[in-house]
């Protein structure tokens, strides 16, 4: 089965018996996908045709007017089951979505010389099969080809498919996976793909990596997942990622912050207050960290997709700056959701979540580098703390101080910061359990 077999939405039942009466099935694929439609629905071409063309008899005649009641009963209760099989099969995958009404029902309906593919959305409106979405006919077409296949000579055979659902969604792709595995059960099935949609990371014991190197060697299928050419394990690689990138959706309430230094400062610290019972930070807050304040609105925007509660802690520095003016992280976070460090330590201009602990770090500096700057910060006391640092400690490492930081707070308590540091942070932590409420 490949993207070429698509059912008409509207097919003329006499052409169609004469071509085929005829062996003139030009348009091949297209027939193909119609006459498995037939077989479908248990009529030949030539049935459906003669039944279209029978006229009523007349009234007086009430044999041949129950035969031909009979016909057409027939005719209806055959169309309706095949409807309603592939409309349950249809709605296994394409799921509605509450918010955007998608395609309920699938209709065959015969008038006359023609069979007609329709969908029935949610409001009873009818739309032929080809204003549906190019993904969405071709899973119709693929079980409508497939039922009728499996049905007599093709049972229990091996279902080979060759880049199946490229023209669904990725989320489509990988529903249409789990139908692939109920194909399974009855007929075993091999499929290629380059999507990593496709690719189930439960699965990977049913993954082979296919290459063709050189046509001298000819195709290779490895039985690890293991490839010559990168390319070929980058499909696995692509659904690890996504996979991944899923668990930034489990939980209901989250801050995003700007780096993970950001982070062990804001868990380290929410600790040692939490243990010194001044403040607690809400355990269902899940701190999520963007690499940079540019990358920011991109977490925003994709967690704001997923109905999820959102705030943002950013620094007040330029690039803080920049990500807080921007129209898609408003929209996703609101105004109000938009921490920035200013609003917890002013003495300093644009300063950073260091500035916060500016005398602890100043302190741990001198232990982890051998450089006492306090003099000097003392005298710039407006100066952001990391500029200090950079500008006198010779091989300066933000990552390197946040990790001696973190070390620290387990050898100390709460106490050991100054009373402004802690107070400045239990303003910050109740703000963002405010903000997350």
């Amino acid at each position: 089965f490949n993207n070429y077999f698509k059912v008409k939405p509207s097919v003329h039942l006499e052409h169609l018996a004469n071509r085929v009466e005829k062996g003139l099935l030009d348009d091949k694929y297209y027939d193909y996908g119609n006459l498995c439609l037939l077989k479908l629905l248990g009529f030949s071409v030539r049935e459906l045709s003669t039944i279209g063309k029978t006229q009523s008899p007349a009234a007086n005649d009430t044999e041949a007017i129950e035969k031909y009641r009979d016909t057409l009963d027939r005719r209806t209760y055959q169309l309706n089951a095949a409807s309603v099989k592939l409309t349950k099969e249809i709605k296994s995958i394409w799921n509605p979505n509450p918010n955007r009404p998608e395609a309920e029902k699938i209709r065959i309906n015969a008038d006359g010389q023609y069979l007609k593919v329709v969908v029935e959305d949610d409001l009873g409106v009818e739309i032929e099969l080809d204003q549906r979405s190019e993904g969405f006919q071709w899973l119709v077409s693929f079980f409508v080809v497939f039922f009728a296949e499996a049905m007599d000579k093709h049972k229990n055979a091996i279902l080979l498919l060759d880049e199946p659902g490229m023209s669904l969604h990725g989320l489509k792709q990988r529903e249409f996976r789990s139908t692939i595995s109920k194909l399974a059960e009855q007929n075993q099935t091999i499929y290629t793909t380059h999507s990593p949609f496709l690719v189930g990371p439960d699965e990977l014991d049913l993954v082979r990596v296919v290459e063709l190197k050189n046509r001298e060697e000819g195709t290779k299928v490895h039985t690890t997942l293991s490839s010559s050419d990168p390319a070929g394990l980058l499909p696995l690689q692509e659904a690890l990622g996504y996979d991944l990138a899923q668990s930034l959706f489990t939980q209901h309430k989250n801050l995003i912050l700007e780096g993970l230094t950001d982070y062990w400062y804001l868990d380290a610290t929410a600790l040692l207050l939490r243990e010194g019972k001044i403040v607690d930070l809400d355990p269902k807050i899940s701190l999520v960290f963007a690499n940079s304040a540019g990358k920011v609105v991109y977490y925003a925007t994709i967690l704001h997709a997923q109905n999820l509660k959102i705030a943002a802690l950013l620094d007040s520095d330029a690039a803080g700056d920049q990500a807080a003016q921007q129209e898609n992280l408003i929209h996703s976070v609101g105004n109000k959701n938009i921490l920035r460090t200013k609003d917890f330590y002013s003495k300093v201009n644009k300063p950073e979540i260091e500035d916060l602990l500016r005398e602890t770090l100043i302190v741990i500096a001198k232990n982890e580098f051998g450089t006492d700057v306090k003099a000097f910060a003392d005298k710039n006391p407006t100066k952001p703390i990391i500029d200090i640092f950079s500008k006198e400690i010779k091989n300066f490492s933000k990552y390197k101080l946040a990790k001696a930081y973190v070390k620290w707070t387990k050898n100390n308590d709460h106490s050991q910061l100054t009373q402004e540091e802690r107070d400045n942070w239990t303003k910050m932590i109740q703000t963002i359990n405010k903000a997350l409420k």
